[in-house]
């Protein structure tokens, strides 16, 4: 099988995305976009909070036109407010990373807490610095991921990456049920 065990894994295999936390890829995403889409190489984003710190928008400008906007939606409350507003048309976003937890991953349940079940704040920031620590690369310069590239997927632009990796959406009918979910 071409994929790779864990057993494989040195540890000078791991690697990070770019970003601060180990939220996502919004910000490999959107460096990623400037330069394929714009040719401009964006080397730091500034996050602007919207409603809260948890619902934040990132947004691209060329010759004085906003021609990418991304925006971070962390916590079931942010979650709720970019479904309506997507409802209603009113959401002008390119993509959007949705996380569960307010605060991203190293602030979810899953993570230590004190004994009274609060986050562990000091905890939370030894482990934004261990996490910052680790060298970025890439995901395509990762052989790992060249390797499932030549060996599964037969090759970088080929008919089974397309089929595989790539989606399209579109609008559907919105017919109503009692089944939908009142948001």
């Amino acid at each position: 099988c071409c994929f790779l065990r864990f057993a494989e894994i040195k540890e000078g295999d791991v690697v990070r995305h770019d970003g601060k936390r180990s939220d996502g890829y919004l910000e490999h995403i959107f460096k990623h976009a400037a330069k394929e889409l714009f040719g401009m190489d964006v080397k730091e984003i500034t996050y602007k909070a919207l409603k809260n710190k948890d619902f934040q928008e990132v947004t691209l400008e060329k010759d004085g036109e906003t021609v990418l906007r991304f925006a971070a939606a962390y916590g079931f409350r942010n979650i709720q407010n970019m479904v309506l507003k997507l409802k209603k048309g009113k959401f002008l976003y390119h993509f959007v990373e949705v996380l569960a937890c307010p605060g991203g991953c190293l602030n979810g349940k899953g993570q230590a807490q004190t004994e009274d079940g609060k986050p562990d704040k000091a905890l939370l920031n030894q482990m934004e610095e261990v996490y910052a620590a680790i060298p970025v690369r890439l995901p395509e310069s990762n052989a790992h991921v060249q390797k499932v590239y030549q060996d599964w997927l037969e090759g970088m632009d080929s008919k089974k990456v397309q089929e595989t990796l790539h989606t399209k959406y579109s609008a559907g009918d919105q017919k109503a049920s009692n089944l939908d979910i009142k948001w």
